[in-house]
C-alpha cells in the first residue's frame, strides 16, 4: 500500500510541475495538492492504531539479534537462566531435549502505562503430533528470575502471562485444539492449574497451529486503557488474526517483562526470536490519570462456553485470594474454594452458604 502511495504522489506532483500557470491551473494546482496530502495521510496511517495512539520502540525493554544487551554484567537490560543459550540468529529458551528450562527476564522494571508487545519466536522439533511439549510463556510480573512448574516460571505469580501451550495435560477435555494460546492475571495467590492447562483461571484463548511451521510466529500483546487484546500472525502473511480482547484487565506498573519455557518428558526446540515493546501514547480524561492500581485484577470474566458462573467463582477467587494475605489461611481457604468451585459446576447459580462457612476457615 505505501509503495502505491508514494507512486501516485510522484505522478501528482510531476502533473502538477508541467501545468503552466494560469488562474484555473491554480485552482487544479490546489486540488492536486489536497490529493497528495490525502495520500500522505494514508501512508503514513497505515502502521499506526485508532483512538489517538502512536507507537514509539522502547529498547530497553526490548531485545532483538545481536542480542547485545543481554548478559549477566550489571550494564545489561536483560539477563538469561537455566538451558538458555545465546545464538547468532535466536536465544535457545530450552533445546529439544527432556526436562530443560530456560528463561530471560528484563532487569529493568517496566512503569509504562499503555503499551503494546510483539514476540518473534519458533517452536519446533523431533517428535510427532502431541509426542512433544511443553510451551512457553511471556509474563509481566512482580517476581522474575525465579525456576518453577509453570513453563519454566514460580506458580501463585502476580501480574500477566500469556501462555503458548503445545501439550494437553488434561486429556478428558475435548473442547479445545492444541497448541493453544490463553492469558491469565495472578495475584499472587492464585494457582495455575498446570494439570487442567489452566481451564480455571485462563481469561481466555485460541487455538494456534504454530509448531514445526514453515513461518516464524509473532504474537501481539497490548495493553491500553486497562484492556488485554492478543493476535498472532502465524502464516507469514504480515496480517493480525483476533486471539482474545478482553476489557477490565488491571496491572500495576513496575513489574518485570519475561519469556520462558519448559520441557518435560516430551520436548520441543522453544526459540525466542526478538521481543520489542512499544509505549503507546493515549488520550485519557483526568479522572483515569488519576487512578492507582496496586494489585492484579480483572472486573469479569467469560468462558469460551459462556458459563456465567465462571464470573462468579473468577471474582470470588480474586476476593478470597485477598483474605488469605490479609488471615494467613491459604490452604484451608483452598480446600474450601475446591468444593465451591465443584458446586457452582454441577449447577448451583448462587452460593448461599459462602457467607457462612468463609468465617471459619479464617481467623486474625
Amino acid at each position: 500500500m505505501a509503495t502505491i502511495v508514494m507512486k501516485l504522489n510522484g505522478i501528482i506532483y510531476t502533473t502538477v510541475m508541467r501545468l503552466p500557470y494560469s488562474p484555473a491551473n491554480k485552482i487544479r494546482v490546489s486540488a492536486l495538492l489536497v490529493l497528495i496530502l490525502a495520500f500522505a495521510s494514508i501512508s503514513s496511517g497505515e502502521n499506526t492504531y485508532e483512538d489517538n495512539t502512536s507507537e514509539f520502540l522502547k529498547r530497553e525493554y526490548s531485545l532483538s539479534k545481536p542480542y547485545q544487551g543481554l548478559g549477566s554484567s550489571s550494564s545489561s537490560h536483560w539477563e538469561f537462566m537455566g538451558n538458555t543459550m545465546i545464538m547468532p540468529e535466536h536465544i535457545r529458551l530450552t533445546p529439544d531435549l527432556q526436562s530443560r528450562q530456560g528463561a530471560v527476564w528484563s532487569r529493568i522494571p517496566c512503569y509504562i502505562r499503555d503499551w503494546e508487545l510483539r514476540v518473534q519466536f519458533k517452536i519446533h522439533g523431533e517428535g510427532k503430533k502431541n509426542l512433544n511439549g511443553d510451551g512457553l510463556a511471556i509474563w509481566l510480573t512482580k517476581e522474575r528470575m525465579q525456576n518453577g512448574q509453570v513453563f519454566g516460571n514460580t506458580n501463585f505469580f502476580t501480574g500477566l502471562s500469556v501462555f503458548v501451550d503445545t501439550y494437553p495435560n488434561d486429556d478428558k477435555q475435548h473442547e479445545r485444539t492444541f497448541p493453544f494460546i490463553s492469558a491469565m492475571v495472578g495475584n499472587g495467590s492464585v494457582a495455575y492449574d498446570h494439570d487442567r492447562d489452566g481451564r480455571f483461571t485462563d481469561l481466555g484463548g485460541c487455538a494456534a497451529h504454530v509448531r514445526n511451521v514453515e513461518y516464524d510466529t509473532f504474537l501481539l500483546i497490548r495493553y491500553m486503557k486497562n484492556r488485554l487484546t492478543v493476535m498472532m500472525d502465524i502464516e507469514g502473511k504480515q496480517e493480525w488474526k483476533d486471539c482474545l480482547d478482553i476489557p477490565g484487565v488491571r496491572l500495576p506498573q513496575g513489574y518485570y517483562f519475561g519469556i520462558s519455557s519448559a520441557t518435560g518428558d516430551l520436548s520441543d526446540n522453544h526459540d525466542l526470536i526478538s521481543f520489542k515493546l512499544y509505549e503507546l501514547t493515549v488520550e485519557r480524561s483526568p479522572e483515569e490519570d488519576q487512578q492507582e492500581i496496586t494489585l492484579p485484577s480483572v472486573d469479569y470474566r467469560v468462558d469460551p462456553n459462556g458459563n456465567s458462573n465462571n464470573k462468579i467463582i473468577h471474582s470470588l477467587h480474586f476476593s478470597i485470594s485477598y483474605f488469605t494475605e490479609k488471615y494467613k489461611c491459604l490452604y484451608l481457604t483452598n480446600v474450601f474454594f475446591a468444593q465451591f468451585t465443584w458446586r457452582m459446576k454441577e449447577g448451583a447459580s448462587s452460593p448461599p452458604y459462602f457467607s457462612s462457612l468463609f468465617p471459619s476457615l479464617c481467623w486474625l
